[in-house]
């Protein structure tokens, strides 16, 4: 304990310099936490928004010996449909009210009544700037979801009052609200293992190294100082305590502030958002355990980074005072790169030979098990090949400046190295990003030139199908029947699926179509698909029909002529086995028992949005199959972006601020250097030189490695994604620019070491 007030004292009385280095330790450790609490608040965020999407789930009462729900007399119904509005999900609840009493879902204060709507407080605001969004949305708007109710601000979520016989019997039971986990969550488990992945390398590899170089401020006058005490009498164990003292009060205090600087971020940044993540300012609120890790995590890595600065000045004080060259850093910190680079260019190799993994549970954890070793590895590489740099450039280079620079860097190859770390390592982490970014969009990505909607025509009127044929937008149309069946499992009846449309018809929702005939029936033949066996030319098959109370079984016979066509790859519109059949075939007046109304537009966003409301205008009911548009999942790719946005936003404060405050810290250290060499006729432009030389050439170095290493892990990790893209060449252009712009930026930054003004009083103690 007396060495802690000791360090205490020593703080408060060693000078206003000393001051200001504390004060900078504080603001980088405030800075470090604040960045922290955002990582460890984004979990209780997505479980916030999960936990009231499960609140207001539908259920019902289920017979236990049947496992399906009970349907009482006088029970209410629901029905949910989901489509997509642009990228984001908009959500529609069609409640009908029953005699029984029913809870309200969480944020109304009853059900809905026929013709009456109730909306999220955005999508209030997207009705009134687009009103043909009101054709899925049938009803007078009566009040707003409160906020218990909705996920996030930003949500689409509706709940509609219709009737029962509106339902048309799609709807069901529903006793109460509340579910016990959410149907959908804001992002799957899987896909947020990613991002508890990329932030871990984003945000709290770069962390890490910050607040290391917080804590070792001053690290020069500071083991001058410790060495003092020693020589004094002070035992080895409280020389680092004294030393100790000032890191953990400066990183306790630092750790206060940053909670404090993270609340008022929360509050402001929650009411704003980010683009395409929403949150409300209670969800992003601190918990219990997230301050304790802040409070208890940062002032524990400052007492261990200022027990391992003191250790030289407390084994040897006598050299740290008559300023012996230093050792040479060990080697023994690579060792962590060794395995890291293992497994990556395990992966790599595999890539490039085919042999991609294909278990993904091996390589969720190894694949952050080697970026985590690989950025250590980073760091504890950057002395050692530093300084064997400095050494040959030394030898060989015939300039005073650069000479002068390399030997400073021989001799101290952990100063100028403080200064480059964090902007070494945002270049290594910012490689990782993309790599994540580039399997994001392989999934997210919709290339093909038109889209697809699939209604099932069960209970379909004839009116509803042709106004659906009419909407706006729709290019083509086909209605895809399927062949009678059997259930009996030991005797298969063979099946084919015919498509009635026309020529025209066809040439609207297929690329290539060979030379075509209206009014007779043909058979469909793809090169780039499997055959359906069971179309076999002269075979027969039954497709049930059905007006009103009379059945009717329409027999269509496999024709013996083929029509080629070219489907869109990896996307099988029609089948190769398929039977064209013209419209006039069909007996009058009888509909499919199993049909598919699929109609086609172009892609253009603006396009399936109209399409949509159109569909949901004639019956916005009805279910709508977007594929290549599962709009849930896009939804998590957005929000998945957003926190990779925050963290690769985190992650440049946190570099920049890693580069400032060590660049700061060295300018201070440097100065009685500085002096004494133009005391001895060194001229300004020669001293700055040697200064920029000192930091570009350590900086240079680390970044080439960042930018190997980077791609390296990238590709590993792509890899392992199983997607089809293994190496970005793409990316290399933008990773260079950012090296040469952060060596820029570090040069700049040592120019104002070397003053106008020669102060002799910073060398008079020497």
């Amino acid at each position: 304990m007396k060495e802690l007030v000791l360090g205490l004292r020593l703080l408060m009385g060693a000078g206003r310099g000393s001051r200001v280095r504390f004060l900078l330790m504080v603001a980088g450790s405030a800075v470090g936490v604040g960045c922290l609490a955002m990582v460890l608040t984004i979990p209780g965020i997505l479980a916030a928004q999960d936990g009231r999407k499960a609140a207001r789930g539908p259920e019902c009462v289920k017979d236990p010996k049947r496992f399906a729900c009970l349907v009482p007399e006088g029970a209410s119904f629901e029905l949910t449909r989901t489509d997509p509005y642009g990228a984001e999900p908009l959500t529609r609840v069609f409640l009908a009210r029953g005699d029984r009493h029913v809870e309200p879902p969480p944020g109304l204060r009853e059900l809905p009544a026929p013709g009456e709507l109730l909306v999220s407080p955005r999508l209030s605001e997207v009705l009134r700037r687009e009103p043909g969004l009101a054709q899925l949305l049938p009803g007078a708007e009566k009040g707003i979801i409160g906020a218990q109710g909705l996920a996030h601000p930003a949500e689409l979520y509706a709940y509609v009052g219709v009737s029962q016989d509106e339902l048309e019997g799609g709807g069901n039971p529903v006793a109460f609200f509340g579910e016990e986990f959410a149907g959908s969550p804001t992002v799957d488990p899987s896909t947020l293992d990613i991002v508890r992945f990329t932030l871990a390398g984003v945000v709290l590899l770069p962390l890490a190294v910050f607040l290391s170089v917080c804590a070792r401020l001053s690290a020069a006058a500071r083991t001058r100082r410790l060495a003092a005490l020693r020589l004094l009498g002070l035992s080895r164990k409280g020389t680092q305590r004294v030393n100790a003292a000032e890191t953990v009060a400066a990183a306790l205090l630092g750790a206060v502030l940053g909670l404090g600087v993270y609340e008022v971020a929360n509050q402001l940044v929650s009411r704003v958002g980010v683009p395409g993540f929403k949150w409300y300012p209670s969800d992003g609120a601190l918990s219990l355990s997230t301050a304790l890790v802040c409070l208890v995590g940062c002032p524990a890595l400052a007492w261990f980074v200022g027990r391992a600065s003191a250790r030289k000045a407390a084994a040897n004080p006598l050299a740290v005072r008559r300023s012996a060259v230093e050792r040479a850093p060990g080697k023994w910190g690579l060792l962590p790169l060794v395995p890291g680079l293992g497994i990556v260019a395990g992966y790599c190799v595999a890539g490039a030979t085919g042999h991609a993994p294909r278990d993904t549970a091996l390589s969720s954890i190894l694949m952050p098990l080697a970026v985590l070793l690989v950025g250590i590895g980073l760091v504890m590489l950057l002395p050692v090949f530093s300084r064997a740099v400095a050494q040959k450039v030394a030898h060989s280079t015939h300039s005073v400046s650069l000479g002068l620079a390399m030997r400073r860097n021989e001799t101290e190859p952990g100063g100028a190295l403080r200064v480059a770390t964090g902007l070494v390592i945002l270049v290594f982490t910012a490689s990782l990003v993309q790599g994540v970014l580039i399997e994001l969009d392989q999934v997210s990505k919709h290339t093909l030139p038109v889209q697809e909607y699939r209604i099932p025509l069960k209970d379909v009127t004839e009116e509803k199908q042709r106004a659906w044929q009419r909407v706006k937008g729709v290019r083509a149309h086909a209605m895809v029947m399927q062949s009678r069946t059997s259930g009996d499992i030991d005797h298969v009846v063979p099946s084919i699926s015919a498509v009635v449309a026309t020529c025209d018809q066809l040439r609207g929702m297929l690329p290539r179509v060979d030379r075509c005939v209206d009014d007779r029936p043909v058979r469909l033949s793809d090169p780039d698909q499997l055959y359906e066996g069971d179309s076999k030319p002269g075979a027969s098959f039954l497709f049930d029909m059905r007006r009103g109370d009379d059945r009717h079984a329409m027999r269509v016979e496999v024709p013996r002529e083929t029509l080629r066509f070219s489907g869109y790859p990896g996307w099988p519109i029609l089948h190769s086995g398929d039977v064209l059949v013209p419209p006039s075939a069909l007996p009058e007046g009888f509909r499919p028992d199993q049909a598919t109304l699929s109609l086609f537009s172009d892609s253009a966003p603006e396009t399936v949005r109209a399409v949509l409301d159109g569909i949901g205008g004639v019956d916005p009911t009805t279910e709508v199959d977007t594929p290549g548009v599962v709009v849930t999942s896009l939804q998590q790719i957005t929000v998945v972006k957003s926190l990779l946005g925050i963290g690769m936003v985190l992650g440049l404060i946190i570099g920049v601020a890693a580069y400032l405050v060590a660049a700061t810290d060295r300018a201070v250290e440097r100065k009685p250097q500085v002096t004494a060499l133009s005391l001895l006729g060194a001229r300004p432009r020669t001293l700055r030189a040697v200064q920029v030389a000192q930091v570009v050439v350590p900086l240079a170095v680390g970044l080439a490695l960042a930018v190997v290493m980077g791609k390296l892990a990238e590709s590993s990790y792509l890899v392992t994604g199983g997607g089809a893209i293994y190496w970005d060449g793409a990316g290399i252009p933008l990773l260079l620019a950012c090296a040469v712009g952060a060596v820029a930026v570090a040069a700049v930054g040592a120019l104002p070491l070397v003053g106008r003004r020669i102060d002799p009083e910073l060398i008079r103690r020497d």
